[in-house]
């Protein structure tokens, strides 16, 4: 295959691992932040977590390899973006540490207060990301202030209150409010009883905002900051229809079809962005536009990219059968009756948990 060929290949695979990760680690994030609004005491805060347990640290992965593939296919690109957003995605790794830590360490003693501090950091570490991602995402498209780099690349001449601008912050509204309402359909999808009616009415609760907030940053985009207008305006009616499906079935009660259209609206939302972007990696927002990173000019060679296409063929549909057997296997509905309760001296260890 040509370098043309395996760059727009590569593009596109980093947009499925997105994919991948927004649909995965969307309502993983979207449970945490919900954690103290569908659950109101400790066994139904044991409930939710548990429902996260043996697939929380899996869903991770699809960042690891998001960005490990950026870094090995466009390392231009990740050199730029890991260096200009270095603060806003240290905050999204501390918080990813912690929140990893909270459901190791909270089941790790009985008493309630400890409990109670692990639980409220699993509420803001996974409230943090779900916003900052959309921030990163949103400033990826508008594009940003860069200079041409003597060593070769560009420079980010900007700093964290740079991104934190009214598209950025919109398109962070828009991740937090999606994923929170991913989590809710997941969560309706995965309990029983009144976690399961609460989180069915929230999700229709923030769902409605979400349709708001991402229809007014969907038609921002579209109309100022689409390369490929009209392959992304294809994806951005996928995801409005989507979403309008995961609404009527939570309505209705359908919590299997709402979280399959809600992962379709995850999808749909990932395309539309990496359509409004291509061949575009990283925008200069100065004028003149001429430290712009493209699939062209940030790629790795030839050589780099043949090998690293073998080594996804291989291994991928690995990773995807794993994953599937995992949640197959999680399936079932969970309800604080079922889970064991610290007090009796059995403490709670989600990733344990069978059922």
């Amino acid at each position: 295959m040509s370098l043309e060929t395996l760059q727009n290949i590569w593009i596109l695979l980093i947009a499925v691992l997105w994919m991948g990760y927004f649909i995965l680690e969307g309502f993983d994030f979207g449970v945490g932040t919900l954690l103290h609004v569908v659950a109101k005491n400790d066994a139904e805060r044991r409930t939710v977590i548990t429902t996260l347990g043996p697939v929380w640290d899996g869903n991770e992965v699809w960042l690891l390899v998001a960005g490990g593939a950026t870094f090995a296919a466009f390392p231009e690109w990740y050199a730029t973006l890991f260096s200009g957003f270095y603060l806003a995605l240290l905050l999204i790794l501390v918080a990813l540490i912690v929140r990893g830590v909270a459901f190791e360490f909270r089941s790790k003693r009985s008493s309630a207060s400890w409990r109670k501090r692990w639980d409220i950091a699993i509420t803001v570490s996974s409230l943090v990301p779900a916003l900052l991602w959309g921030v990163a995402f949103a400033n990826i498209v508008q594009g940003v202030p860069m200079s041409p780099n003597p060593a070769g690349g560009s420079l980010y001449d900007g700093n964290l209150f740079t991104l934190l601008n009214p598209y950025g912050l919109l398109g962070g509204l828009v991740t937090l409010s999606l994923f929170m309402t991913h989590g809710a359909v997941f969560l309706a999808l995965k309990t029983d009883g009144e976690i399961r009616v609460r989180s069915n009415k929230v999700a229709g609760q923030i769902g409605l905002v979400a349709a708001v907030l991402a229809v007014a940053f969907g038609l921002w985009t579209q109309f100022a900051h689409s390369n490929n207008s009209a392959v992304s305006l294809v994806f951005l009616v996928v995801a409005v229809v989507s979403w309008v499906a995961v609404l009527a079935m939570n309505r209705i009660g359908r919590e299997g079809w709402a979280f399959v259209f809600s992962a379709v609206t995850m999808v749909g939302v990932v395309a539309f962005l990496f359509a409004c972007l291509f061949p575009n990696v990283m925008p200069d927002s100065s004028v003149p536009m001429d430290a712009s990173l493209t699939i062209r000019n940030a790629s790795s060679t030839e050589y780099t990219l043949t090998v690293m296409t073998w080594v996804a063929v291989i291994l991928t549909p690995i990773v995807l059968l794993y994953q599937s057997w995992t949640y197959w296997v999680f399936r079932k509905r969970l309800t604080p009756s079922q889970i064991p309760n610290p007090e009796q001296g059995s403490l709670d260890l989600p990733h344990e948990v069978n059922a």
